[in-house]
């Protein structure tokens, strides 16, 4: 059963949904006669309910790293390859040259525990052998290209041109400020027609357990994407994100720096009025 303060906002949201949207942030009126979230200072929150509009509250139009966000667009990329491969990794923690956020390791992980965690190792060496793949399959600047049309709308100029696939990193998991995008950009890449599997990947792995029961009964519960990301000019510092959805419904939430993926779950949950 929808929250009833949620009904509300959201109902606030479909009224308005013909009004343009802010150009900084939401302003005092406009807040008032849309009963808008109460932000924190520094929050940027997105929300489409369904039917094409987008409104935009806060920071939502401020760029930043995109953090763990990106192991969304792998799944828009090779989720379904993935997925039917039914990829296992053990995590501990490192391997090779990189290491996970996680330096004591997730252990055995499938896909959908690898997205839930947020596991970067998994990702990385997936993402090596669909590289691997690519370059058999495609050659290595078809493979590039395909990469990049993925990408795109996350990297602005900051690749540096070339030929071939580039190195493989850690930025193409979301560390570094390689890929960025705002809350309002990224909302609107979940909304297009062929990110509807990004949406299906999300109901799958991360909207709990018994979710099949769940559809049956027309009570499919929300599912939440939460990551951190590096804050742009202090790489010690970290912000945080939430993507997720419930239905035609799709929120997107950055909270700056100095806050953390927990700290996301529990703010998207008080701004949508879900119990903790």
């Amino acid at each position: 059963m929808w929250n009833p303060r949620l009904v509300g906002l959201l109902l606030a949201f479909g009224l308005l949904a013909a009004q343009p949207a802010p150009e900084a942030g939401p302003g005092p009126a406009v807040v008032a006669a849309s009963q808008a979230p109460v932000l924190r200072p520094g929050e940027g929150f997105a929300i489409t309910l369904g039917d094409g509009g987008v409104r935009a509250f806060g920071e939502a139009r401020r760029e930043a790293p995109m953090g763990s966000l990106a192991k969304l667009v792998w799944m828009r990329l090779e989720g379904a390859e993935w997925s039917s491969a039914g990829v296992q990794f053990r995590c501990r923690g490192t391997a090779g040259p990189f290491a996970c956020w996680n330096r004591a390791g997730h252990g055995r992980l499938d896909l959908g525990r690898a997205l839930q965690e947020s596991c970067n190792l998994a990702f990385l060496t997936w993402i090596e052998s669909s590289r691997r793949r690519w370059i058999e399959d495609y050659g290595p600047d078809a493979a590039r290209l395909r990469m990049e049309e993925a990408f795109l709308p996350f990297l602005g100029r900051r690749l540096p041109p070339g030929e071939g696939l580039p190195p493989l990193t850690a930025a193409w998991v979301g560390d570094g400020d390689l890929l960025r995008t705002s809350p309002e950009a990224f909302l609107r890449w979940l909304m297009e027609p062929d990110k509807a599997e990004v949406i299906t990947f999300g109901q799958r792995f991360l909207a709990g357990f018994w979710v099949e029961v769940k559809d049956l009964f027309g009570k499919e519960g929300w599912w939440f994407k939460t990551g951190t990301a590096p804050v742009l000019g202090d790489p010690t510092a970290t912000s945080a994100w939430v993507a997720g959805g419930r239905g035609p419904v799709l929120v997107v939430l950055h909270l700056p720096r100095g806050r953390g993926k927990q700290e996301g779950l529990a703010r998207i949950r008080e701004i949508l009025g879900l119990k903790p």
